[in-house]
């Protein structure tokens, strides 16, 4: 019992380690995007990124969902969820309409904005997951594989009720969900890991050279078939050599992951402020015409540094207590609300 205990407590500091490095790779995703086009070293960067730091975050979160998919948790979590969603939502849109001047983007609760696709794919990930708790875990990743590969051939825009993306990213969130830690730390010994960071390193070299070859909207999840210009009746066949890249990348990267307890296992725990505040800092960073004078490696190494910093702010506990109420807001009342109506049709 002991022993067992003491597993589940590295698998939660290896996947808070894991989570936090994670939010790093998405802030910093973010913040070079505007450099990409001028500078190859930032593209091969942001490949490499994009090659796993999606697949790995859902794959976090169905571990974690593990906890609370069902019961009274699960309907708290739902709750939390869609009202998250709909305080961001808001959020984002009014301040890209009056202060960020942001065009050529929908501004619609079906259409989720930007970064806020993962809330809406989160709910829809536990509630599929509820859909499927049934069947056997190999049912459960073939069916959400040839989902993810089948709903590429829809004839409309992915962004559309974060459609694409939940059923694109629908096979890491249930690897996740099954995840054993116990397996996973006899599989990756001091040698395994030492190789899999090593060829971590090998892919961000390859995607330098090769990556120019590589649409990005393939790696974004968000696009179905039609938007890639890919409307070939095989082009499941790409998308199903997309995850055998992201899953080797994110294998690879798993070997940079530490077990040990330490600082970034506890700012690990605080990853959802820097999710849904990091929006607020890239956008004005990118109507402040900063990123004017960022042009260069010196701009860039300077981004890259401020993204880590401000992850690191973000993550803090004081910005916890602050904006506690904001980012995970009280649902009880909701639920107050649901039994007192329960009890009048009662």
């Amino acid at each position: 019992m002991a022993a067992n205990s003491s597993l589940t407590a590295r698998g939660e500091t290896f996947f808070l380690n894991l989570r936090f490095m994670l939010i790093v790779t998405v802030f910093a995703g973010n913040a070079i995007e505007p450099l990409i086009q001028s500078l190859s070293g930032m593209h091969s960067l942001y490949l490499w990124i994009f090659s796993f730091h999606m697949p790995l975050f859902v794959l976090v979160t169905g571990y974690f969902a593990g906890k609370s998919l069902t019961g009274a948790a699960g309907r708290k979590m739902l709750l939390q969820i869609g009202l998250q969603y709909l305080i961001f939502q808001t959020l984002y849109s009014v301040l890209d309409v009056s202060i960020f001047h942001v065009r050529n983007i929908h501004h619609s609760f079906f259409a989720p904005y930007l970064l806020l696709w993962f809330l809406a794919s989160h709910a829809c990930w536990r509630l599929l997951m509820i859909g499927m708790g049934r069947w056997s875990r190999a049912a459960q990743i073939i069916f959400s594989v040839s989902a993810g590969i089948a709903v590429g051939y829809l004839q409309l825009d992915g962004i559309w009720f974060s459609i694409s993306r939940t059923f694109v990213y629908l096979p890491f969130f249930v690897i996740g969900y099954h995840f054993s830690f116990e397996a996973f730390v006899r599989i990756y010994n001091k040698y395994v890991k030492i190789a899999a960071a090593a060829a971590s390193v090998l892919l961000l070299l390859l995607l330098g050279m090769l990556g120019s070859e590589l649409p990005l909207g393939w790696l974004y999840g968000s696009m179905t078939y039609m938007q890639l210009d890919a409307p070939e009746w095989y082009a499941g066949v790409y998308r199903l050599g997309m995850y055998g890249l992201q899953l080797a990348a994110s294998l690879a990267f798993l070997g940079w992951v530490p077990h040990r307890l330490s600082r970034m296992t506890d700012w690990g725990r605080r990853t959802l402020y820097v999710f849904l505040l990091h929006g607020f800092v890239v956008r004005l960073a990118a109507v402040s015409g900063i990123y004017a004078y960022l042009g260069n490696a010196a701009g860039a190494a300077l981004v890259l540094l401020c993204a880590v910093a401000c992850t690191v702010l973000l993550a803090q506990p004081a910005v916890k207590r602050l904006l506690h109420p904001l980012v995970e807001p009280s649902v009880d009342w909701m639920i107050s609300l649901q039994r007192a109506a329960l009890r009048r049709s009662l």
